[in-house]
């Protein structure tokens, strides 16, 4: 939401953020953390997805699969400072609707992370 020149940040949406957590696997690398006005999961310190403070889900993915994933309904480019980022995604909150789609989107962005080498 903007007033005048400043952005202001929405609180991420606590609902959304309780459907992922029953989600992501409950595994000891496998945490939660307050960043960038969402709340982002995190698999072996890499972030996997994020309930948006801007609203809906943030995703990382394969960067080879950015451009296919955006043909998904209600995906689009995440941008930031105006560029967009290969291998992060939006979804809009029309598209996490029902458990199947949610789901979809988290066992991706967790596979992702969990291809990663582990940060300490």
């Amino acid at each position: 939401m903007h007033l005048g020149d400043h952005v202001v940040a929405m609180p991420y949406d606590e609902d959304l953020a309780d459907r992922i957590r029953e989600l992501v696997p409950r595994e000891a690398d496998v945490t939660e953390k307050k960043m960038f006005g969402g709340l982002a999961f995190l698999v072996g310190g890499n972030m996997s997805v994020t309930a948006s403070g801007q609203g809906g889900l943030m995703v990382r993915v394969d960067p080879e699969d950015t451009d296919a994933l955006l043909a998904k309904p209600h995906a689009r480019p995440f941008k930031m400072r105006g560029r967009e980022m290969r291998g992060w995604l939006r979804v809009d909150p029309e598209g996490l609707q029902t458990k199947r789609q949610l789901a979809a989107w988290v066992t991706r962005g967790v596979a992702y992370a969990r291809s990663l080498p582990a940060k300490p």
